[in-house]
């Protein structure tokens, strides 16, 4: 574990403590350790070293008490303000946002996050360049520019190089995003062209949304394979997850699992994510998922409906589960309109969380009758898949089948009714 201190200012935030503590959390994420916490009530940073001169020599006082090289900041710095810090204190210094990047390079998986986190970090980089950089960044990038220094004007300083280097390099990535992202809006199309349901599970960080995935996957015995990971952390997935839920009635629906969030979550990493949220974009119902034993429950809940406003998600109709019930003395479990008490550990409250949301997903069901012709047996493994059957009876003329079933498949099947 790294010792660091972190600090920050007050700036009229009303939820001020709460990013300070958070910024301790997500320290941790990122194996550090928090030697001091260090907090200034002025109402606004200056310009040039966010810090005044009094607080800075504070800090530096207080990193050599407990051998700490790293000063992480409540807020994102401007290169001035970095520059400067360093000589007023001695220490390296890590902003909340460059923080968040570290711990979303350590995280992502999959080919997508990666260069979802690759595009933010570089255009983070991109306006802080400064010259005692310079060799650092020549040495990460150049494997990447394939000898973009030839025929450069002789006159032309390092430093705007290396930016146009780094500009090629964000267009580069956000191209084999793009050529990436066009399977997964293929196969997001075809599945609304199958009928089948979305739903999305969105919400704080660490809020219980892989552990409430993982549950529903164990209610309707999927295979442990299927399991994403869940741990007791910030950010412990960013990769979305998608899974088919099948029930014993033959309801279907797919259950997306999207990147947690957190308060001020670095624009960069917004827009760079965007496309993973797009399962949550283009979802039938939300579940937003929420810490019901957190104190800052009202914080995290107002944090995530600004950030999917911020993305583009609105007018989707959202059920709020509020997790951990078994942390507080709430009975559970237990749904009331829009608010439903649970615990993802608890087989009861998931049985009842899979029914409410089949009920939300499901209420435009229509009962019909069906008279299908023994050479069209094809139509009845179709209703038997996709539908609840009633009763089944064999006639003269064919299978005729009374079934609970979605209007989309009902008019698949017009020709057949009764």
């Amino acid at each position: 574990m790294i010792p660091v201190i972190i600090a920050g200012i007050a700036n009229k935030q009303l939820n001020f403590d709460y990013t300070m503590d958070e910024l301790g959390a997500l320290a941790s994420a990122n194996d550090m350790v928090v030697c001091a916490d260090i907090r200034q009530n002025i109402s606004r940073p200056l310009a040039a070293s966010y810090f005044g001169k009094g607080k800075c020599e504070e800090i530096a006082t207080s990193a050599q008490l407990h051998d700490c090289s790293i000063l992480v900041v409540n807020d994102e710095l401007s290169a001035v303000q970095i520059r400067n810090l360093e000589e007023l204190t001695g220490l390296q210094i890590l902003d909340r946002t460059a923080l968040i990047l570290e711990i979303f390079a350590k995280r992502a998986r999959t080919k997508e996050a990666k260069l979802q986190v690759e595009i933010a970090k570089l255009q983070y980089q991109l306006p802080r360049l400064r010259t005692s950089s310079i060799n650092k960044f020549d040495q990460q990038t150049a494997g990447n520019t394939g000898g973009g220094y030839t025929n450069r004007g002789a006159g032309e300083k390092k430093i705007e190089l290396n930016r146009r280097v780094l500009e090629k390099r964000i267009s580069n990535l956000k191209k084999e995003l793009k050529e990436l992202l066009k399977g997964q809006e293929t196969r997001r199309k075809a599945r609304k062209q199958a009928g089948l349901k979305a739903v999305a599970l969105v919400g704080y960080t660490n809020a219980g949304k892989s552990t409430t995935l993982n549950g529903l996957l164990k209610l309707v015995g999927q295979d442990a394979d299927k399991q994403v990971f869940e741990k007791d952390m910030l950010f412990a997935t960013l990769d979305t997850s998608v899974r088919r839920l099948h029930f014993t009635d033959n309801q279907t629906f797919l259950l997306s699992d999207t990147v947690g969030f957190v308060s001020k979550l670095p624009h960069h990493l917004v827009a760079a994510f965007k496309s993973t949220l797009a399962e949550a974009a283009q979802a039938d119902l939300l579940i937003h998922v929420v810490d019901l034993s957190d104190p800052h429950m009202k914080e995290m809940m107002d944090t995530t409906d600004q950030t999917l406003k911020e993305i583009g998600v609105n007018n989707i109709e959202t059920l709020y589960a509020f997790n951990k019930a078994d942390k507080t003395n709430e009975n559970y479990p237990q749904c009331e309109g829009n608010d439903l008490i649970y615990s993802a550990n608890d087989p009861s409250s998931l049985e009842l969380l899979a029914q409410t949301i089949k009920q939300r997903l499901f209420k435009d069901l229509v009962t019909q009758t069906f008279l299908i012709p023994f050479d069209q047996g094809r139509f009845v493994e179709l209703l038997n898949q996709q539908a609840t059957i009633i009763s089944t009876e064999y006639t003269t003329t064919g299978t005729q089948i009374s079934a609970q079933l979605s209007l989309q498949l009902a008019g698949r099947l017009r020709q057949f009714k009764i």
